[in-house]
C-alpha cells in the first residue's frame, strides 16, 4: 500500500488466471471508487413547494416554522432561504409531499401572526429531478453540466439541493420529460 502496488489474491485451487472468478484485488480506495460520475437520473412527482414571503429575519425563525410542521407530521425536504436587501425579512421556500400540502398550509396559516410572514404561496405543479452518482463527489463540474443542460432547453430551476452523491433541482412539472431526456444525454446515460 505504501508504494501503491496492486495485489491480486487468487485461489490456489483455481489454475486459470483471469477466469470468471478473478479473486480479490487489494488496492487503494481511490482505485476502486466508481468511475461513472453520474450513474442515474431520478425524479419525484410527489412534490409541492411552499414559499413564505417576507418572514421576519431573526434567530429562531426556522425553528418556529419547521417545528410546528414536524409536530403535524409534515416531512420537509428541500429548503432555501433568501434574505432581503434590507436584511429585515427573508423568503423561505421548501418542499413537502403533495399529500402533506394542505396540512402544511393549515399549520402555517394558523401561526401566521406568530411567524410574521406576509403571504404563503403554494405550488403543487413541481417535480424534483436528481442526478445521482458516487463518482460525483470527486469530480468538479457535475452541477454545472446539469444546470447547463436544463438552461439549454429553457427549463428554469426553482430550488437546488446537493449532497456528496446527489444533486436535486425543483422544476415546473410540465418540463419533466424534457429534463429527464436532457440529463440522460448530458451524462451519457442514453447510450445503448
Amino acid at each position: 500500500m505504501n508504494h501503491r502496488v496492486p495485489v491480486q489474491v487468487l485461489s490456489s485451487f483455481d489454475e486459470a488466471v483471469g477466469s470468471e472468478r478473478p479473486g480479490t484485488l487489494v488496492v487503494d480506495e481511490e482505485d476502486i471508487v466508481e468511475h461513472e460520475i453520474v450513474s442515474g437520473v431520478t425524479y419525484s412527482r410527489d412534490e409541492a413547494k411552499i414559499t413564505l414571503v417576507q418572514v421576519s429575519d431573526r434567530p429562531g425563525v426556522a425553528a418556529a416554522i419547521f417545528g410546528p410542521l414536524a409536530a403535524a407530521n409534515v416531512n420537509v425536504d428541500m429548503i432555501v432561504q433568501n434574505v432581503s436587501e434590507d436584511e429585515t425579512s427573508t423568503d423561505m421556500t421548501f418542499t413537502v409531499t403533495r399529500g402533506d400540502l394542505d396540512r402544511a398550509i393549515e399549520t402555517l396559516n394558523a401561526r401566521k401572526e406568530e411567524l410574521g410572514f406576509t403571504s404563503l404561496v403554494p405550488d403543487a405543479d413541481v417535480v424534483k429531478v436528481s442526478v445521482v452518482g458516487v463518482g460525483m463527489r470527486s469530480h468538479a463540474g457535475v452541477a454545472q453540466r446539469m444546470f447547463s443542460a436544463l438552461a439549454e432547453r429553457g427549463i428554469n430551476i426553482q430550488v437546488i439541493s446537493t449532497s456528496e452523491i446527489k444533486i436535486s433541482v425543483l422544476i415546473a412539472e410540465e418540463f419533466t420529460e424534457l429534463a429527464l431526456r436532457a440529463l440522460h444525454t448530458a451524462y451519457g446515460l442514453d447510450a445503448a
